[in-house]
Formats: C-alpha cells, structure tokens, sequence
C-alpha cells in the first residue's frame, strides 16, 4: 500500500513538469507580448521591449521553461507577477483556498442531493419516485451553470433579498455559488448511483442475501450499495476535480476572488508566473484527488486489499 502510495506520489512530479511545459507552449504561441499589455498599445516600441526584457519574457522559449522548473525546484519560488510586482505564491494563494473551499462545498452538496435520490430511484424503479427525479436530473443536466446562477441571483438576491449577490465576507456568500456549481453535478450523481445500483441489486450475492431472508434494508445498504460504491466514489473525484478547475464561471458571476477567475483575467495580460502557478495548483490538487480515491478503494474493496498483502508476502 505505501509503495503504491509513493509511486503515485511521484507520478507528481511529470504531471508538473508537463502541465508547465504545456502552458509555456502555449502562451508562446498565442499573440501579443505582457509589456504592450501594461504599457497600452500606444506605448512606443523601444519602452515596450525595455520592459519585456526586464520581465525576461524575451527570453527563448526553452531557456524560460527551465529557469522557471529550477526557480521552483530548487528556490521554491513562483516567480514575481509581471502585472502587479508581487510575490506570485502570495498572491494565488488566498483565491486558492476560497476555490478549495467553494468546490468542497459543492460537491457536499451534490453528493448529499444526488446520491441518496440516485439509491432511491434504483429501489423504486418504473415507479413515480424514479421517474421525476429522473426527468429532472435530465432537464437540470443540460442547463449550464450560469444560467442557473442567474436564476438564483434573480429569485434570492434581487427578489427575496434573502443573499448577497457577490463576494466573499461570510458564510452566506457561499450559498448561491455552492448551489449553482453543485446542482449539475448532483443530476449526474443521481443519474451515475441510479445505474450503478441497479447493476448491484441484480448481482448474485443480492438474490442470495433476499433468498436467505435477509431484511430489505440490510440487503440495499449493506450488500448493493457497498459494491455499488466503487463507482460511486469515482464519479464524487472526478466531480471535485472538475468543480476546482471549473468553478471559474461562478467566480465570475458572483466576483469571488478565486484561482479560477484570477488566472483568467491575467490571460489578458499574459501573466505566465499567475497562470502558470495556477494551473500547476489545480492540476497537483487533482492528481491528490484521485490518489485520495484510489486508497479509499483499497480500504472498501476487499480484493485489492488481498492484491497488496500478496505483493508484501
């Protein structure tokens, strides 16, 4: 288990690599320079180049790549914002953990609504309890997150005045963004449970646990959902993951200072030391994401719990 615990630990290590290579890559390709941004187009050209090459964004492409894969190695140092002057760690930082703290919220809440009506629907198939929530999961599904942002911030901002309507100076600030981010994934959880629990409840073992008179209940929470679960806590990953990388659009809706919308505002100016810090975050918070469930299957699937005390013999 600890080998196989540090070997993902260290598949880190060319994540990050290949995420600031990518990154590079691409804002060399893509036009325009962060000197003529600041500066303004206007801005003579001699004062544009002067500034870039104080930037060091002059620089070959490659000899930029691993002056900043060293900086960070071995200075442990991000580099300094080409738009602000500031320490780029201290100013990600503090959006990082409101985005952490927005997608945690998020995908409690689709966790909560959606998988409980997923179980539900499985064990009352073809009935009205399967079929509503289905058809909603459905409808919500293709509504994009904006929108349902908007029609929280009509209804309980601007109607019930019930929220603020932006920013992040308490508790409450969290809930319309929470709800617009979780609601989609909380229609895919009760799609993704529903499913995978009627796979479970046909298996054998579940006509076993019926035919030796086991209760009901103990036969659909001990028996189907623990097998149903493996799935289940893949999609939850897979959907934290997603929410930290794209809760963008209700950090632009609302005006949360988060990651998201911080690196796309420093797009415009072609701030690589903000964009790339960003994206190397979000990209080793996913990578933990998924080891996190990865070892969470070995402690619910007895199967490779026997895998590793094979290997250790």
């Amino acid at each position: 288990m600890y080998r196989y615990i540090i070997k993902r630990i260290l598949f880190l290590i060319p994540t990050v690599l290949g995420v600031v290579f990518i990154i590079y890559f691409v804002m060399n390709i893509t036009p325009g320079d962060p000197a003529r941004a600041m500066l303004g187009s206007s801005a003579p050209q001699a004062d544009i180049d002067k500034l870039n090459h104080e930037l060091g964004y002059d620089l070959p492409f490659l000899q930029k790549y691993f002056n900043y894969i060293y900086n960070m190695v071995v200075k442990q140092d991000f580099g300094i914002s080409y738009f602000t002057r500031q320490s780029v760690f201290a100013e990600i930082w503090p959006r990082y953990i409101v985005t952490i703290n927005l997608a945690l919220m998020g995908v409690v809440l689709s966790s909560v609504i959606g998988i409980p009506l997923g179980i539900y629907a499985a064990v009352k198939q073809y009935s009205l309890w399967d079929t509503v929530p289905s058809i909603f999961a459905f409808l919500i599904a293709a509504v994009p997150s904006f929108v349902l942002g908007m029609i929280l911030l009509f209804v309980f901002s601007l109607k019930l005045n019930l929220l603020p309507s932006y920013g992040i100076t308490s508790f409450s600030n969290y809930i319309m963004p929470a709800l617009t981010i979780s609601i989609p994934p909380a229609a895919m959880n009760l799609r993704f449970t529903k499913s995978s629990m009627l796979e479970s409840i046909r298996q054998d073992f579940v006509r076993t646990a019926r035919a030796k008179g086991a209760p009901e209940k103990i036969v659909i929470w001990k028996h189907a959902l623990k097998n149903a679960m493996l799935p289940i806590i893949t999609n939850i990953g897979l959907n934290l993951g997603m929410l930290i990388a794209g809760a963008v659009v209700a950090e632009k809706l609302f005006s949360i200072p988060g990651i998201g919308s911080l690196i796309v505002d420093r797009i415009t100016y072609k701030d690589e030391p903000v964009i790339i810090a960003g994206t190397i975050l979000i990209a080793v918070c996913f990578t933990i994401v998924m080891l996190m469930v990865d070892v969470i299957y070995a402690y619910i699937d007895p199967r490779i719990k026997a895998k590793y005390a094979r290997m250790k013999g």
